[in-house]
């Protein structure tokens, strides 16, 4: 079928989505909402779409597009769930149980024939990596159910009038439900309102006499003191006392009107110290192995069972800034030092990496040199991991990763993949070259035909095609809670194969074969010398693609490309 996808932006699900209805064969475009009403209209009068879908719609469809054509929405509620905040509710509320409903526009929000419903188990984690695993997972599957029903032709979308379908209208969720009374609510209740806040909107709150948003909670088990009290810092979090213990707080952003030149996410630590430079709040170490029973918070763990080493990492939004790719890369030395056969690398959910911090790039006094040092960090840390030769490293992809994140995955020997990962191997919509020794591990992948395809045409990537492509070596049909128990189980069949050492000294060997035929510094020199140009130049369009989509301007929107004819991705 020819599908048009409309979306207020092409994030984690727009793109899931269109990378699987592609992968089924469907003829998919996309146009933003953003746009406007009249780029909807216009997209629908070119395409003439058999079906439009809207993955991520903030706006309503115009009426026009909606009576005239089948117009589908994905809801993240379950059937007979109405209203804009449904997500925030299911957390608010604690409900074990959530569901997507994929249902027909019409003029009243959310109240159209059912087209599919796919129920959900609701983790205790932050909103946005519930949304971009649990409810990800249930969304596509309802979408492709509703799809194929829909060209089949012969089904009955179910009314909500139906006796069996509860019908409750939730309101907007306001920052007024989500304020934190420090001295009167206990340490569960401050974390289940900033996981529910994590991404967007933030909690609204004042620290050091200023309002700010706070952005993701986690717990601590051992700091405490007077409510609302900064106690802190580690890793660019900050950790505030609760009325019976306290929580680690990674990211703070300024409101917009405050006078801030950075009014958007950023490290904690950082937002604090631009605010009061005096402020010297004391570092609260924790070492890397942390001990089972402690209930703390760090960005970068490892642990190690039996021959194989697991380094977890997990960056709020995937980003990794220059601290981040240097901790991590200490970190990864670290693993380097314990005598294991295999290596795992990545986090237990969410993103593996998306490269480097466009949020932190942008706040710096010259963006353009810190992103010329953010990118020499990354370049550090996956030369490191390319020149392992004494063991076997795996990325395990519990998440999405993009642009130098992808890249950081391709250098390592074996990439594991949960099936509802979404890769963009690529940075053209930053426009950027890239780095991240891509010119070597993408075409050693790939193929050069390939390689070239996936960085022009910049569209995401689904897992399945991922593997066809060889990008992926293993998928891992797991459901997010259960991918580490697999890749803690994959990783020791691995370790215990009787042909690892043989595959170590194959791999010594072809890289020192590879180094003399082309060294990894000449691929790492003719590669920054393109982003050298590109980061030093102030009229190059990175810079401002960069700044509209950190600030979230209409012009940072990234716009998919159609692929051509017959070649989808």
């Amino acid at each position: 079928m020819d599908i048009l996808l409309v979306a207020s932006a092409f994030n984690s699900l727009s793109q899931r989505v269109y990378a699987e209805l592609s992968d089924l064969g469907h003829r998919v475009d996309v146009v933003l909402a953003s746009q406007g009403d009249d780029q909807i209209r216009a997209a629908v009068h070119e395409m003439r779409p058999e079906l439009v879908i809207a993955p991520m719609l903030k706006t309503a469809l115009p009426e026009d597009v909606w009576r005239e054509h089948a117009c589908l929405i994905v809801h993240p509620g379950p059937p007979g769930d109405r209203g804009p905040s449904s997500l925030d509710w299911a957390v608010a509320e604690r409900a074990p149980r959530w569901g997507v409903t994929v249902l027909q526009a019409e003029a009243a929000m959310d109240a159209g024939v059912i087209w599919a419903a796919e129920p959900f188990p609701v983790a205790p984690v932050g909103k946005s990596d519930l949304y971009r695993n649990e409810v990800s997972d249930a969304a596509v599957t309802a979408v492709r159910t509703a799809v194929r029903r829909y060209a089949e032709g012969s089904y009955k979308p179910r009314s909500q009038t139906d006796e069996s379908i509860s019908v409750v209208w939730r309101e907007a969720f306001r920052q007024e439900r989500r304020r934190i009374d420090w001295a009167r609510d206990d340490t569960e209740t401050v974390l289940r309102k900033l996981r529910g806040a994590d991404s967007q909107p933030g909690v609204r709150d004042e620290l050091l006499g200023r309002e700010v948003f706070l952005h993701g909670g986690h717990p601590e088990d051992r700091l405490g003191g007077h409510p609302g009290e900064l106690l802190a810092r580690r890793a660019g979090a900050v950790c505030r006392a609760t009325r019976d213990g306290a929580v680690w707080i990674p990211e703070l952003r300024p409101r917009k009107n405050s006078g801030d030149p950075a009014p958007f996410r950023r490290p904690a630590a950082s937002v604090l110290a631009a605010c009061e430079p005096s402020l010297d709040l004391p570092e609260a170490p924790v070492p890397l192995s942390l001990p089972s029973d402690r209930r703390t918070w760090t960005d970068i763990r490892y642990r190690q069972r039996g021959d194989v080493g697991f380094l977890g990492f997990s960056f709020p939004g995937g980003a990794m800034s220059t601290d981040q790719c240097q901790r991590l890369l200490a970190a990864y030395r670290h693993a380097l030092s314990h005598p294991t056969r295999v290596l795992v690398l990545g986090g237990d959910r969410d993103f593996f990496s998306n490269g480097i911090h466009l949020n932190v790039i942008e706040a710096a006094p010259d963006p353009g040199w810190e992103s010329w040092v953010n990118l020499n960090a990354m370049d550090d840390l996956v030369e490191a991991v390319l020149t392992t030769t004494d063991r076997l490293v795996v990325a395990a992809l519990a998440g999405n990763a993009a642009a130098g994140g992808a890249m950081l995955a391709l250098a390592t020997d074996e990439v594991w993949c949960r099936t509802g990962v979404v890769l963009n191997p690529h940075y053209r919509r930053m426009g950027l070259y890239g780095s991240e020794f891509w010119t070597y591990t993408l075409p050693r992948r790939v193929g050069p035909e390939q390689a070239h395809r996936l960085t022009t045409e910049a569209l995401p990537v689904s897992a399945a095609s991922a593997e066809r492509l060889g990008l992926v070596d293993r998928l891992v049909p797991a459901a997010p809670g259960d991918f580490p128990a697999e890749v803690r189980q994959l990783a020791a069949e691995l370790a215990s194969s009787p042909f690892l050492d043989a595959r170590i000294a194959a791999k010594s060997a072809a890289r020192a074969a590879g180094e003399g035929e082309r060294p990894l510094a000449a691929y790492r020199e003719a590669e920054l010398a393109r982003m050298h140009t590109l980061f030093f130049d102030p009229e190059a369009p990175y810079h401002a693609l960069r700044s509209a989509f950190v600030r979230k301007t209409p012009s940072g929107s990234p716009r998919p490309l159609t692929p051509p004819a017959g070649d989808l991705r």
